[in-house]
């Protein structure tokens, strides 16, 4: 997986591109959430466009970086989730938890 971050509106928006599947992504991932915390922001957006797959380490790695942004009273929000990880959302109930948007742009005015 490679990540790339960009600020939008006063939000985070994290861009992840190619498989999530644990090991050095979750690592990079925790990281990068605690740089964005330390640096005091607490709205973040992981666009999910470019991400081809992900196993249930990676829905893993979404749960922590959910976790880690509430306990730091932060939101996460998910933007432009494909079909396939639709699906695994749906099957294991995280669709109740993540509040997923169309677009970034979505996402982000959410916030307001």
């Amino acid at each position: 997986m490679k990540l790339s971050d960009r600020e939008q509106s006063g939000v985070i928006v994290l861009e992840p591109k190619g498989k999530i599947m644990g090991g050095p992504d979750a690592t990079l991932l925790h990281d990068k959430l605690h740089e964005i915390i330390e640096a005091g922001k607490k709205k973040v957006v992981i666009d999910l466009s470019r991400v081809d797959w992900m196993n249930s380490t990676g829905l893993g790695i979404l749960i922590s970086s959910y976790t880690t942004l509430r306990n730091s009273e932060g939101e996460l929000k998910l933007a432009n989730v494909t079909d396939k990880i639709q699906s695994l959302l749906v099957i294991t109930k995280l669709v109740t938890v993540f509040d997923a948007h169309d677009s970034v742009e979505d996402a982000i005015s959410s916030f307001e």
